[in-house]
């Protein structure tokens, strides 16, 4: 007699037939890791523009279409290359930073030059808080795009305070914090681009545990958890 859950002879012979026919196809993708560096860099400059007086309040609309046209986009495809690349993670962050600029340009584009949002503050908590997880989960495999995330975090957190409270002084502090997350995301997608392109590092990234893995692992080493990813494993 077969206790519940355990598998006959018959039914483990079966298993290992099907699993002989059963065959996954990966599909091979640029690294998408840089143009959502890039897009992030553009963004976080010409805000920083706008928070530092570089740029006129009056120009708000200008900055808004940026972060439309170039910064959500942008993202936007990096995050569906991620989810191909089975890059859940990164996936993930670059989503949650599409959206957020997404809604950040509708909000300046619709609003008069220079007035704050009590509602875009709050929705900005949420964005740092992501921001700050996705940055905590990235940790483990990038350390460079970790602290890309981490920065973005508190970028967005003292703009969040900015359009609470209309204090000018966040607002500087998020456009000085603006321009550090510039040139880190710079130098992270630069590095990236890079390794993609020489298929070794040049700049480094901080790789670690499966980080690293992904540039010196063997395919087997790469593929082995295959079989229990979204989109082959059963549920979600």
């Amino acid at each position: 007699m077969t206790r519940p859950g355990l598998e006959t002879p018959a039914e483990a012979d079966a298993s290992e037939s099907l699993e002989d026919r059963i065959t996954i196809a990966l599909r091979p993708v640029g690294a998408p890791l840089p143009i959502g560096l890039y897009a992030l860099a553009a963004a976080s400059l010409v805000l920083a523009g706008l928070q530092l007086g570089w740029i006129a309040p009056a120009e708000g609309k200008s900055v808004a279409l940026v972060l439309l046209g170039f910064a959500f986009l942008g993202q936007l495809l990096a995050s569906v290359l991620s989810f191909l690349s089975r890059d859940g993670t990164v996936g993930t962050t670059m989503a949650v930073l599409a959206l957020s600029w997404l809604v950040i340009g509708l909000v300046m584009f619709r609003s008069p030059p220079g007035r704050t949002s009590d509602a875009l503050g709050l929705f900005l908590i949420f964005t740092a808080t992501a921001m700050l997880l996705n940055a905590a989960t990235v940790v483990s495999t990038k350390v460079v795009a970790a602290g890309v995330f981490l920065v973005a975090a508190l970028r967005f957190l003292a703009t969040a305070v900015y359009e609470l409270t209309d204090a000018v002084g966040w607002e500087r502090t998020s456009g000085v914090l603006g321009l550090i997350l510039f040139l880190l995301a710079i130098y992270a997608a630069f590095a990236a681009e890079l390794e993609d392109a020489l298929g070794r590092t040049v700049l480094p990234l901080g790789r670690r545990g499966k980080g690293k893995l992904a540039m010196h692992g063997s395919l087997l080493e790469q593929v082995k958890e295959i079989s229990t990813q979204p989109g082959v494993r059963t549920k979600l």
